[in-house]
């Protein structure tokens, strides 16, 4: 199990202890690599008395570099990826392996469970789960099991990912996507079940969401300049959204204001309808806040995607 982490002691622990209480019939190891922190990440992990616990460095800092450094420092057959944000139920990796096995999927994964505590954080568990702020992605929304372009995390066979080449280092974000497209262009099946659920905790402010999205927007535009055949209609809905606001915009300045008018007022209905259920649904009044968590995801991942520049983000590596 490799688990990259920086300055991630708020959640470290939580996330170290559920890799290591697997209930699992197999040989277990946890590898960390732990990027240059700012707080006590690895006095934390160094206070873990259990020597299944490896700890490795992670000079670089980014995701995909820890990544590759906890799967070098590994011996495992299987790699379980985790994350250092979540917590993994007790059967997980067992499940995993044996749909592995079942499958001969060269990674399968399942749902992120958005979870949260703050209202913001629960406001944006709720965006995150919803058709409206993610599209058609299962490993998010749910759905049957079956092949699918990426999942949470990942199980993976060693020899695919081995033959992948890794995680792409040059990849700040969007590395899972981008190594389970490498895995399929090789010929694998990347497998989602939906009996795999991970709990997340979402960002807890409003402006780390925006700077999140952000850099997924950006970060796919780079992933989709490698690899153009990898793109689906969903990554395509949040650019077009904010060139229709901008056009909007333009025409409300105009005779034409009727008109510019017509799709921010679809939108702010259907944010409001949205809202509205998912309170009902969730019996949360967290989903007042909703309206503001949905335009945040959309208007900073179209941005990104179309005006980020990945070479100024020296410092995106949470």
């Amino acid at each position: 199990m490799v688990i990259p982490a920086l300055n991630s002691a708020s959640t470290i622990e939580a996330s170290v202890t559920s890799a290591l209480e697997q209930d699992y019939l197999g040989d277990l190891e946890v590898v960390v690599a732990v990027g240059p922190s700012t707080d006590d990440t690895k006095g934390l992990l160094l206070g873990i008395a259990d020597e299944r616990l490896k700890v490795v460095a992670n000079p670089d800092g980014g995701t995909s570099a820890g990544l590759n450094a906890a799967i070098y420092a590994s011996s495992g057959e299987v790699i379980v990826r985790c994350d250092a944000h979540a917590r993994l139920p007790s059967g997980y990796v067992q499940r995993a392996v044996e749909i592995l096995e079942e499958t001969g999927a060269a990674n399968v994964g399942g749902i992120q469970a958005a979870e949260g505590e703050r209202p913001v954080q629960r406001a944006v568990a709720m965006a995150q789960t919803t058709p409206m702020g993610v599209g058609d992605a299962r490993y998010r929304t749910g759905g049957k099991a079956g092949p699918v372009d990426t999942v949470y995390l990942g199980v993976f066979r060693r020899k695919a990912l081995d033959d992948a080449g890794l995680f792409d280092e040059r990849q700040v974000r969007n590395q899972d996507y981008e190594l389970n497209w490498r895995i399929r262009e090789d010929g694998g099946t990347v497998w989602f079940d939906p009996s795999l659920r991970v709990a997340y905790s979402p960002r807890s402010s409003f402006r780390s969401l925006w700077r999140q999205y952000f850099e997924y927007g950006m970060w796919k535009r780079v992933m989709l300049r490698r690899h153009p055949d990898s793109l689906r209609w969903r990554q395509l809905v949040p650019p077009l959204f904010v060139l229709a606001l901008i056009a909007s915009l333009v025409l409300l300045a105009t005779p034409w204001r009727l008109v510019g008018a017509v799709v921010p007022a679809i939108y702010v209905a259907a944010l409001l309808i949205t809202a509205f259920t998912l309170g009902v649904i969730r019996r949360d009044w967290a989903a007042v806040l909703v309206p503001i968590a949905l335009p945040t995801m959309h208007i900073a991942w179209g941005l990104g995607f179309m005006v980020g520049r990945e070479w100024l983000q020296v410092d995106a590596r949470d």
